[in-house]
């Protein structure tokens, strides 16, 4: 689901020395590794203006861990040019007019807007791609689809009356209904925990606001105020205890309204996610299970909201990888000569299988050769649908730039899907790498707490932390989770395929990981569990632009 984005209650060792300037014979020298973990940390609190470009920034020069993306282009790429690059963003829509993704968006050079399907795919009027979801927005979990679906078969079963496929799927219902009761019941701890700290947060705002006449204020402001009676010390007391959460660059407002987006999406969650009486797919009119029937949606890529509210997560991709660079307005993408195609299959909640499948042969068939997969799920009923699309991908020369979940779980022992392997099945493409999410705070910090890991099924890591980016209207936010790592990583794969055309996929994907930074630093996970950063990806590295420019070329 596309909650590869991180919603919370607001709440890296360089072992390349790279060339300064360019030239014919680039060399990458490995740097002892002690002089790599002592580069100096930084110690002062990022600007505003650091902290929305973070994940360009180069850590020999600005002490930052980004992917040195502003390096790259003003000294390996200012005199060179490269093929625009067709990169597909299978998500929940894209705001296609937003004014920095203009001219970004790829327009199908076959198609007119006039109730034919005039380049004859099979999709009537997909100008700038395809909505593979109609008019659907919010939707089940998986287990939940797989209880509803399951229930006649297995509810008064005898299981050891079963065998063959029969007993595998029963055994999925099993697992599906004690993932429904573990969620359902945290969900709802959580709601009835936070619910109330809102109200009381609310309120106490309010009254700081009047005390101290302003809705902005310091923790030492709140420190001077005067609080007339118990109640307003408490509201007193909560403010200060909650100042330790506030992000850098945040006001308490901001806080609180993060708070309150939490809150309300554990309410949503309730009546969506884990709702039984939810069949979001009558409105498509399309059976999930029935692959034989593939053409269905429309050409809606920005979702059936006039107001994009559902297209806020795709968007933010889709700046991440391509928005423009020369603008000068709002932020900059990583990749410059892009064309952005956008695939919607991704609702509130988790994806069909066959939409995913879909998708991704739709942007194959039609030209991408970077297709970004910013969602993710842990039961698949169709997983081989979607490995099959993969695999032919693969046969097309496309990458797979693939999130790796938000969970601070051990991808080596726990299934997560889209995947090109399973605990069980091998690798069956080299088209396929998969991300997770660092910070901007390098050091024993530099992984995000939420990030997924895995020395054999995470490929790599890219900034993941409170990315600024895109958001639909003209608007522009920061998000966080590996849903904003896969992006950047299929940024520097768009750059790569532009300037050196003649690399495979597959190169393309070992230049990402040969090239990257290293650490032999010891990094806190967030499963209360620790480890060397070197240890924690196949890799066992941080992705670089500037780095994966030099490898390119002598490639």
């Amino acid at each position: 689901m596309n909650s590869f984005l991180k919603i919370t209650p607001l709440t890296l060792g360089v072992s390349l020395v790279l060339s300064s300037c360019f030239s014919t014979n680039p060399k990458i020298l490995n740097v002892p590794q002690e002089n790599v973990d002592n580069i100096p940390l930084k110690t002062t609190i990022l600007t505003e203006a650091e902290l929305q470009k973070w994940n360009h920034a180069d850590l020999l020069l600005d002490t930052i861990p980004g992917m040195s993306v502003d390096r790259a282009y003003d000294e390996l790429l200012s005199h060179r040019k490269g093929n625009a690059v067709i990169v597909a963003v299978v998500d929940s829509g894209i705001d296609i007019n937003h004014e920095d993704l203009k001219g970004k968006i790829w327009k199908n050079p076959k198609e007119k807007i006039n109730g034919k399907d005039d380049d004859g795919n099979g999709y009537i009027d997909d100008i700038y791609g395809w909505n593979f979801l109609g008019d659907i927005v919010a939707e089940n979990m998986e287990f939940v689809r797989i209880i509803r679906d399951y229930k006649s078969r297995f509810e008064n079963v005898n299981p050891t009356t079963l065998s063959g496929k029969d007993k595998q799927d029963y055994e999925l219902y099993i697992k599906a209904k004690a993932e429904y009761d573990k969620e359902v019941k945290q969900n709802e701890q959580t709601l009835q925990q936070y619910t109330p700290i809102l109200i009381k947060l609310k309120s106490a705002h309010a009254f700081a606001t009047k005390q101290l006449g302003k809705p902005t204020y310091t923790a030492k402001e709140l420190l001077k105020m005067t609080a007339h009676n118990e109640q307003e010390q408490q509201g007193k007391q909560i403010l200060l205890r909650m100042y330790g959460n506030v992000g850098e660059g945040e006001s308490m407002v901001d806080f609180i309204e993060g708070f309150e987006e939490y809150v309300d999406s554990l309410k949503e969650r309730k009546e969506t996610h884990y709702n039984l009486d939810l069949y979001a797919r009558k409105k498509l009119n399309n059976n999930e299970n029935d692959f034989t029937t593939k053409y269905y949606g429309n050409n809606k890529v920005g979702g059936p909201d006039p107001k994009l509210k559902d297209a806020k997560h795709g968007t933010h991709v889709a700046g991440i990888i391509g928005a423009n660079r020369k603008n000068k307005i709002g932020m900059r993408g990583i990749a410059n000569n892009v064309k952005i195609m956008a695939v919607r299959a991704v609702p509130d909640g988790d994806e069909y299988d066959k939409d995913i499948a879909l998708a991704i042969r739709y942007a194959t068939d039609n030209g991408a050769k970077v297709i970004n997969a910013s969602f993710g799920k842990y039961f698949s009923p169709h997983s081989e649908w979607v490995r099959e699309a993969i695999k032919y991908a693969a046969s097309k020369d496309v990458l797979i730039v693939n999130a790796a979940g938000n969970d601070a779980k051990n991808l080596d022992i726990v299934n997560v899907y889209p995947n090109d392997q399973t605990l069980v099945i091998p690798e069956v493409s080299d088209n396929f790498i998969t991300i997770g999410a660092l910070n901007y705070e390098y050091g024993s910090q530099m992984v995000a707490s939420f990030s997924n890991y895995g020395r054999k099924n995470v490929d790599a890591f890219a900034p993941g932390v409170k990315i600024y980016s895109t958001t639909p209207l003209n608007t522009y936010e920061y998000l966080q989770g590996t849903s904003m790592a896969a992006p950047a990583v299929a940024g520097v794969a768009a750059v790569i395929r532009s300037y050196f055309p003649n690399l495979t996929a597959p190169q393309v994907k070992k230049v990402i990981m040969d090239s990257g930074n290293a650490s032999k630093s010891n990094v806190a996970l967030g499963d209360d569990t620790g480890s060397a950063f070197s240890t924690i990806s196949k890799s066992g590295k941080m992705v670089n632009l500037y780095n994966a420019i030099l490898l390119a070329q002598k490639m």
